[in-house]
């Protein structure tokens, strides 16, 4: 029993310490892709923010806000939800907390009396939400891990061809914002209308600069490239988030194999301890019950001395040397 059971111990402590080398290992490839996707996202944010700035310049000069992309759609009845997660899991909660909170903004869209239509990225967000039977209009595979323009142009198009119609009432955006390697905070933020920034009416433009063809014209044109660089970040910050996430999951994955090795290997210390002591406690008991089955070596001698238990030719000499006499 104790045999059998140290085995199972010992498969147990085997498979833990293969599973932790997976775990290092991810951990340790997470934590190289990490460094590189906070490298891409820093370096993306000059273009985000010289657009910005562009946009602020063109609206200082008189450009009018009456693109498609700036305006409302009252009579659209449907409401587009655009959903960044990763297509691999162990990542910890990275995925359920995006998906957990766009839920709660379908939801409110749903109480408001609106359809609802979801552009997802990453097979975790595709799998959620067909597995619930919600309506899934555009789905997009392996791009978060190393996200491009192109990736942002291509599902940007999705809906801005939808919004510019009128079939769209608005779109948002969840995904997960990349603070630090060790913060990452998942958001909902609003995509469509854009959010052109605010200026005074009193501020000229920054520099004297002439427009050709037209500020408006410019910024009908500029627009669509700010809409892409949103979702450009966006799909950074989330690839950065992701890689984080499963840097601190597999880490965390490490250090339980090695807690549940070392508890492991105490108890099967304990059990060869016991199996050692069971098997000493037996030879002590033999020996014992041996020792009572002979009895005592002071009783046995004089039982031997007597005539009865004498050799044959003993006692032939005794019934001789008696005759004569």
């Amino acid at each position: 029993m104790a045999g059998g059971q140290e085995r199972v111990l010992r498969a147990r402590i085997k498979s833990v310490q293969s599973i932790r080398k997976i775990t290092r290992a991810m951990e340790l490839i997470a934590a190289t892709r990490v460094v590189k996707a906070q490298e891409r996202a820093h370096a993306a944010r000059p273009y985000s923010d010289e657009i910005t700035s562009v946009i602020i310049d063109l609206l200082r000069a008189g450009a009018a806000k009456e693109h498609p992309l700036l305006r409302d759609n009252p009579d659209a009845r449907t409401a587009a939800f655009v959903i960044i997660t990763s297509d691999r899991g162990m990542c910890g909660a990275y995925n359920s907390n995006v998906i957990r909170l766009a839920e709660r903004s379908i939801a409110q869209a749903q109480a408001q009396g609106l359809d609802i239509s979801l552009i997802v990225i990453g097979k975790k967000a595709q799998k959620h939400f067909r597995f619930r039977g919600m309506p899934i209009d555009a789905a997009f595979e392996a791009i978060t891990d190393q996200p491009t323009y192109d990736n942002a142009r291509e599902v940007a198009a999705t809906v801005r061809r939808r919004y510019e119609t009128g079939e769209l009432a608005y779109v948002e955006l969840a995904y997960t914002q990349f603070l630090s390697a060790g913060v990452q905070q998942a958001a909902v933020r609003r995509f469509l209308p854009l959010e052109v920034p605010a200026v005074d009416a009193g501020d000229g433009p920054s520099a004297d600069l002439e427009y050709e063809p037209s500020p408006t014209g410019i910024l009908n044109e500029i627009l669509p490239r700010y809409l892409e660089s949103r979702l450009f970040s966006a799909l950074l910050d989330a690839s950065a988030s992701e890689h984080a996430s499963r840097q601190r999951a597999m880490k965390a994955a490490t250090d339980n194999a090695d807690d549940l090795t070392t508890t492991l290997s105490r108890v099967l210390n304990r059990a060869r301890q016991d199996a050692i002591t069971t098997e000493i406690m037996e030879i002590v008991g033999g020996a014992e019950a041996l020792g009572a089955d002979k009895g005592d070596k002071h009783e046995l001698i004089p039982s031997l001395l007597t005539p009865e238990h004498a050799f044959p030719e003993h006692l032939d000499r005794l019934d001789k040397s008696a005759g004569t006499h």
